[in-house]
């Protein structure tokens, strides 16, 4: 009996610890965008920690819901909530990544970076008031440039999109007949062209589609050696969309404009701005329930802010400047517990 007993003693004991040990773990649920960088954040996390992260990447508006129902320790958007929502859900918001979203052409001879465009042209082909290439606007724009005579095939989204709702904002940013016609949203009633689910669905098509154009976030147009076209920015200037460029967007933008930092990059001053950037963001309670879980959340991201810039900027993505996260550290004061102190001292 002894050898049973101290079996069944130790068996025991480890699925105590087993369970122990899934307690200490952090879940999250929400925005696809930035699930391969919170993915390899979580692997170097538990190395180096032990605590590991459950992220479940079932798009934003999911995100939202999950936390609202505190059915996770963070929730995670592509599309910030605004202070009405934040102040009535009892909610902190922060932005951890950065991205630009670029368009991206499928035209015989044109190589990346040799297509200008301006918002004005891009929201006139996609209302279809520019039909083809050879439209005397683009090619005053792009004197030495071989342009065909052929038909643009603009191509969308066709699924509810954060990367829809960042370029449409842009779009009527730069277009009053843009803002007044069709406006910006996840979803949009296109007029023309085609559509593809997700940036790989929108990917797929532009290569397999002679003269199209398409939007989709920078990494994509990057991974899959697309034609990624150059964008006028407010200042009148054609950034390569590069980090730099995004960051420099990021560097300019008021922060502090919005509550939740829920503020658009889009159309941001500086010469070197890309003029489609956005950032993606965690939902936490300002005061949580469980006030230790809410502190290895923190502790999660700080450690990301401080040591994953690099596996960042590996999978493509933008860390954020340092003067952000300075005012976000700030912001995480405000979280506390029931004893009415913060749940993350730094």
């Amino acid at each position: 009996m002894r050898p049973f007993a101290y079996a069944l003693a130790l068996g025991l004991a480890t699925a105590q610890l087993a369970s122990a040990a899934l307690a200490a773990d952090i879940t999250g649920a929400g925005a696809t965008f930035p699930f391969p960088v919170y993915s390899k954040w979580a692997e170097a996390y538990r190395k180096e920690t032990g605590t590991g992260l459950n992220y479940q990447s079932i798009g934003s508006g999911g995100g939202i819901k999950q936390i609202q129902a505190k059915t996770v320790d963070f929730g995670a958007t592509d599309a910030p909530l605004k202070g009405e929502q934040l102040a009535k859900d009892g909610l902190v918001q922060f932005p951890t990544v950065m991205g630009g979203v670029v368009t991206v052409v499928n035209i015989p001879g044109i190589e990346p970076g040799k297509l200008k465009l301006t918002g004005e042209l891009i929201a006139d082909i996609y209302a279809g008031k520019i039909a083809k290439w050879s439209d005397p606007r683009i090619a005053k724009l792009n004197e030495g440039v071989k342009l065909p005579d052929a038909n643009v095939t603009p191509v969308y989204r066709s699924d509810a999109s954060g990367t829809t709702n960042i370029f449409t904002t842009y779009l009527s940013q730069a277009s009053e007949t843009w803002k007044k016609e069709f406006g910006a949203a996840t979803t949009i009633s296109w007029p023309v062209g085609q559509g593809g689910k997700g940036n790989e669905g929108v990917t797929a098509t532009v290569k397999q589609v002679p003269n199209s154009i398409g939007y989709v976030e920078s990494a994509y147009a990057k991974q899959n050696k697309l034609a990624y076209t150059l964008i006028q920015n407010k200042d009148g200037q054609f950034p390569e969309p590069t980090d730099k460029a995004f960051q420099a967007a990021a560097a300019s933008a008021d922060w502090k404009a919005a509550p939740g930092f829920g503020i658009s990059l889009t159309n941001q001053a500086g010469a070197g701005s890309w003029p489609i950037t956005a950032a993606t963001f965690i939902l936490v309670y300002k005061e949580p329930a469980d006030s230790a879980k809410a502190t290895e959340v923190l502790k999660f991201f700080d450690w990301a802010y401080k040591n994953g810039d690099k596996l960042a900027s590996d999978l493509d993505y933008v860390p954020l400047p340092d003067n952000v996260v300075g005012l976000i550290h700030d912001e995480w004061k405000t979280i506390k517990g029931k004893d009415g102190k913060p749940v993350f001292g730094m």
